[in-house]
């Protein structure tokens, strides 16, 4: 019996305790744990094509629900042109996506090959001779007391074989040949008593043939794109080996130089010489050669790219061999103390290691196509 009533005591426990705890603590009748999720049991959540929007249900105060739709799903749009700035507040309606191929089109990528031709604008160098200082160097035609290079019309084509390293660099390797730069056709060489004269010059075409390793980098970054996005600008530089070639040249000296005083020249003896030739021999050297360039690049489709530039060319020294075979006429007295003399004999004479050089440089102006693969 006292098992029974044991039992009823923990059974009357077990029913009252949570009737005492509703009492006590009363369920919110609006509360509805479905809805609160944005569905009910009865009618789960509709979702309709993108194109038309979305249906939503949503909880009121009361406790029931509505149904109401959400604007409808913009679709992605595509984008070219300029990247919003980082940090910009600006907002668009619909997600935007870009494609590089499209917004970035004039980025240099893999491997290409250019060809340029340019026009000469200027010829900056100065021919002068190595021995001026040697003594009885008015003898030696080419004294010069500075002539400066002369151009022709100029036109120096270029090869070039190059890779993208990223969309902002590349590289490559250049061949580039410059020929008609003309040797002075006028030098003012040395009269012996610390003064000059005029000679004449013919001969002497100098041609330079460069290879160079160059370095370009867009500055976009910097400076944005140029003419509406059509052009991006860059800068390069390069540095290399220049073969440096002088063709032979004549220089022609007809002023009279007297060598002593002909009223006291013993008869025999020479009074001066005249009508000097010197017979230069060319030469070719190697030098160290560097360049700088600047210019904007444009896309012309069907993966060609134009470079418009201008670019400074340092070739280093153009150099004669030293050799110069020098013809002219000596005068002698005759012993009557009549000036000049009697004319005499030509003689030669051969001069080696005295030399001509000029430091050669351009200033050039031009366009280089580049075909991409």
């Amino acid at each position: 019996m006292k098992n029974i009533n044991i039992f009823g005591t923990f059974a009357a426990l077990f029913v009252g305790l949570p009737v005492a705890a509703h009492a006590a603590y009363p369920v919110y009748t609006g509360y509805n744990g479905q809805a609160n999720l944005g569905r009910v049991a009865t009618q789960p959540m509709v979702y309709q094509n993108q194109n038309a929007g979305r249906t939503v249900y949503l909880p009121t105060a009361n406790g029931n629900v509505i149904a109401t739709n959400s604007v409808a799903a913009a679709q992605p749009t595509r984008v070219t042109g300029a990247l919003p700035r980082v940090g910009s507040s600006s907002i668009n309606a619909g997600r935007r996506y870009y494609q590089s191929e499209d917004f970035d089109r004039l980025a240099d990528s893999g491997l290409y090959i250019g060809l340029s031709a340019a026009y000469t604008l200027s010829v900056m160098g100065e021919m002068k001779a190595d021995y001026a200082g040697e003594e009885g160097a008015y003898m030696v035609p080419g004294a010069f007391q500075g002539a400066s290079l002369m151009k022709d019309t100029i036109i120096p084509f270029q090869l070039s074989l190059g890779a993208a390293i990223n969309s902002d660099l590349r590289i490559d390797f250049s061949y580039s040949r410059y020929a008609n730069i003309s040797y002075p056709q006028t030098v003012q060489t040395s009269d012996g008593s610390g003064g000059y004269v005029t000679a004449t010059g013919t001969g002497g075409a100098i041609t330079s043939n460069a290879t160079l390793l160059n370095l370009y980098y867009n500055i976009d970054s910097y400076t944005g794109y140029l003419a509406g996005g059509s052009l991006r600008p860059y800068i390069g530089a390069g540095v290399g080996i220049a073969l440096n070639t002088t063709a032979d040249y004549v220089v022609y000296d007809g002023t009279f130089y007297s060598e002593g005083d002909p009223l006291t020249t013993p008869a025999g003896d020479p009074t001066g010489v005249s009508d000097i030739e010197a017979y230069h021999n060319g030469g070719t050297n190697e030098q160290l050669a560097f360049a700088l360039e600047g210019g904007v690049s444009t896309e012309l489709g069907n993966g060609m790219k134009l470079d418009l530039f201008i670019r400074y060319m340092h070739m280093g020294k153009v150099k004669s061999s030293g050799s110069i075979v020098l013809t002219q006429t000596e005068w002698i007295s005759d012993g009557s103390g009549y000036y000049p003399g009697e004319e005499g004999f030509p003689t030669v004479a051969h001069y080696t290691n005295w030399t001509e050089s000029a430091n050669l440089s351009t200033l050039d102006i031009g366009a280089r196509l580049r075909l991409q693969f």
